[in-house]
Parts: C-alpha cells; structure tokens; sequence
C-alpha cells in the first residue's frame, strides 16, 4: 500500500457522463468523494458533513483567508469551495478522494495540491456530446449552444490533464478510472518508506 492516499480530479464538459461515472467509484475500492463546503441554507433531507459542509459566510471567509480551500467559487449568491482540511483528512487515510469539478477549478487545485491526478472525460465525438444534451430534454436550444461552446473551450485544456478517458461506456469508463487510479498507487514517488526499506535505509 502507498505511503497515503490520492486526490483524483475528474472534469468534463456538461453531458460527458462524469457525475454518473463518479458515483459508479464504489467505497470497497477505497473512494472517498471529497465534499464542498457552502454557505447556502441545507435542502430538505441534506446532512451536515454528508452532503456538504454548511457554515456562515464569516466562517466561509475566515477558512479562505487562512488558505483553508484547494479552490472556491460563488454561485448564484453563494459561496463553494473545497476544504483542505477534509481532503488531507481522508488522503491520510490512504483514500483515493474524488473531486468532480470543472477545469478552471481543477488547475485551481492543481497549483496548490502536487499529490493530484487530473482526469479528463469526455464523450467520443463533440456530436455525440451534442445528442446527449439533446436527449437529456431538460435545456433550451440556446442553452445547449452555450454549454457546447462552454466544451470546445474546455478541450483546448486537455493537455493541462494527466489522463483523457474516452466515456463511450460508463462501466468502461469506470474500469479506466479504476486502472488510472492503481496504476498511479505504484509509482515509486508515491511508495517512499517502501523503497527506503529495499535500499536498506529504514529498518
């Protein structure tokens, strides 16, 4: 087992399918999805430390003035971001933590966090990517134009990422996630006491 965990970033444009693969990252192999903290009122049913950590727009504020977030943003009136705390917390805890985000967050959290891997998931084609938002029936002409425009824009990133899964199928995808993540696991820099016992270094 490596020296800790794992802090995995999956983007993708709207419609790649990247929430239904996170939630297919199952807990029996060691994945822990990260969790945002907010500064919105809890919906109906929603948990403190489960859904999202709540807090005041001053506790907010404080966390992000002492550098407490791996990235934030506000949306819609309210604030978001990613707590370091939780994520050193679990990544100590030898768990792969799973963040699903989009690209500007995720080079956010690339410049401050090195023990990172950058996953990028996205549909075979742009048409395809197209039919999806089609079928979903949920969103305008316009809106869809918009969010297509939104991923022609994210693609130029892609070489900003480690890895580029293709999601024709979600088990597939699934699977590649789950290779990416072992794989990654083995590499000597992240198996350090182990390679200090085999060059006779630690006890």
């Amino acid at each position: 087992m490596a020296d800790n965990g794992l802090l995995v970033i999956i983007s993708g444009p709207s419609g790649s399918g990247k929430g239904t693969v996170v939630k297919k990252l199952r807990p029996e192999n060691n994945f822990a999805l990260s969790i945002s903290m907010t500064t919105r009122k809890p919906r109906p049913g929603e948990i403190d430390g489960i859904d999202y950590f709540f807090c005041t727009p001053d506790e907010f504020k404080n966390i992000r003035d002492q550098n407490g977030f791996l990235e934030h943003a506000q949306f819609c009136g309210n604030f978001y971001g990613t707590p370091r705390f939780y994520v050193e917390e679990q990544i100590a805890k030898n768990k792969f933590v799973v963040l699903e985000i989009d690209v500007n967050g995720a080079l956010q959290v690339k410049e401050k966090f090195e023990n990172c891997i950058l996953i990028f998931l996205i549909p075979p084609t742009m048409k395809e990517l197209e039919n999806r938002l089609i079928l979903r029936n949920t969103e305008s002409p316009e809106t869809i134009e918009d969010r297509l425009y939104r991923a022609r824009e994210e693609v130029k990133l892609i070489d900003k990422y480690d890895y580029l899964i293709i999601n024709d199928e979600i088990d597939k995808a699934v699977e590649k996630i789950n290779m990416v993540v072992m794989a990654e696991n083995l590499r000597p820099s992240r198996n350090i006491s182990t390679v200090k016992k085999l060059n006779g270094s630690e006890k």
